[in-house]
């Protein structure tokens, strides 16, 4: 039997078709708007989520801990323009929470009652209201342990350092003004906030 019987007694044309050209399918004409970004002017913005401060000494693997004022808590810059379609690098600095919401929420129209605990480590709560979010980032106590020595803070036994540094990159397919947060509640309380705005 060769490759084409073999294919055509396995009904497995129609599916090799889909999976190789899905807008050909059985004359579909269905997009896949995960597929689909910006180009050109506004089709991406960075923003620093957090930052280390100059002047410290992160070796060996010194990393963001309650206390410690070596992590500067902003977003750099503060509001950043994209058009609809594009994305936003968030390259985030330290021990931090990237959570987006849409529906032209404002900071106070956040819920700092509604939190979760982190994961694996003893560490600030993080918020988790639900309403108007479309986006919540990576829990950093789920990040992998660090080599090197264990680390003392200023209180409290000493810890195995966790990955914090990384880089999440949100799709914004729709226009509009989004509230962009650090999750880590004394961060949000201490201002930690910015905007995203989504032209057509």
């Amino acid at each position: 039997m060769n490759r084409r019987e073999f294919v055509e007694k396995a009904g497995l044309g129609a599916a090799l078709v889909t999976l190789g050209h899905p807008d050909r399918a059985q004359g579909s004409e269905v997009q896949q708007p995960h597929h689909q970004g910006a180009n050109g002017p506004l089709a991406t913005a960075t923003v620093s989520f957090g930052a280390w401060a100059s002047g410290i000494n992160r070796g060996p693997n010194l990393v963001a801990a309650a206390g410690l004022p070596n992590n500067v808590h902003a977003l750099i810059p503060n509001e950043v323009t994209i058009k609809a379609g594009g994305t936003v690098n968030f390259i985030i600095a330290g021990f931090h929470v990237v959570a987006v919401y849409g529906g032209e929420t404002r900071p106070e129209d956040i819920d700092t009652s509604i939190t979760v605990l982190p994961l694996n480590a003893p560490a600030p709560p993080i918020i988790d209201d639900p309403t108007n979010r479309v986006y919540r980032g990576i829990d950093p106590t789920a990040m992998p342990f660090l080599q090197g020595p264990q680390q003392q803070g200023p209180i409290g036994p000493p810890f195995q350092p966790l990955l914090q540094d990384r880089t999440e990159v949100v799709h914004f397919p729709e226009p509009g003004r989004f509230l962009v947060i650090c999750a880590v509640l004394p961060h949000f309380i201490d201002g930690m906030w910015g905007r995203v705005k989504v032209n057509r």
